[in-house]
């Protein structure tokens, strides 16, 4: 699915979504379990921020400096609106480019909606933003291979190389995998913390 479709479906249930995890604990755990190995202060980058909320606050009490990117101009609307002190931009990680380094890097149910091809080339970029001991946490699907499913009366686009793809892909790119986690079994959500070595 392109960014820009995937991005105007999720414009239409924008405000539904932050209203939904306005005190939703949802990915909370994982985030502090990644943020203790992170050292306070730096850079962070969301991937997929959405509207922000609880897991940039989660990044913001850690001292970090929070740039979010999301394919959702009604979702970075909202993630401006709501934290005004960091940076929010419409783009797509398949094509995003910068010149800065991250001390973490955050991609909690986002990278799994890019097509197949992509998911080794994006986790590969992701590594290579990372500083020197920088920690990358993200999400991704058991299965391998790529199907769509109907939600909210759209069609989205899901897809992973599985778990021993993107270790292949991480252990490439100089980093170590420190939590692996089926945490919603049966259900085949992955999400995985590594470190740059």
């Amino acid at each position: 699915m392109k960014p820009k479709i995937l991005g105007t479906r999720y414009d239409k249930i924008a405000s539904w979504w932050h209203q939904q995890h306005a005190g939703s604990r949802y990915g909370v755990a994982q985030v502090k379990r990644a943020l203790q190995f992170c050292k306070r202060g730096g850079a962070a980058l969301d991937v997929g921020c959405g509207a922000g909320g609880r897991l940039v606050r989660l990044m913001q009490q850690h001292e970090l400096a929070v740039t979010g990117i999301d394919v959702s101009v009604e979702m970075i609307k909202l993630a401006i609106e709501n934290h005004p002190q960091e940076n929010f931009f419409v783009a797509d990680i398949c094509s995003f480019e910068t010149a800065e380094r991250f001390e973490l890097i955050v991609a909690w149910d986002s990278i799994f909606h890019l097509p197949l091809e992509q998911q080794e080339p994006v986790v590969g970029r992701l590594c290579q933003m990372l500083k020197q001991g920088g920690v990358l946490i993200y999400t991704f699907g058991d299965a391998v291979g790529e199907h769509d499913d109907t939600w909210h009366g759209d069609v989205f686009h899901y897809s992973s190389i599985g778990i021993a793809g993107n270790l292949e892909v991480l252990q490439h790119h100089g980093l170590l995998c420190k939590h692996l986690e089926l945490d919603q079994w049966p259900e085949d959500h992955v999400y995985l913390i590594a470190t740059r070595t």
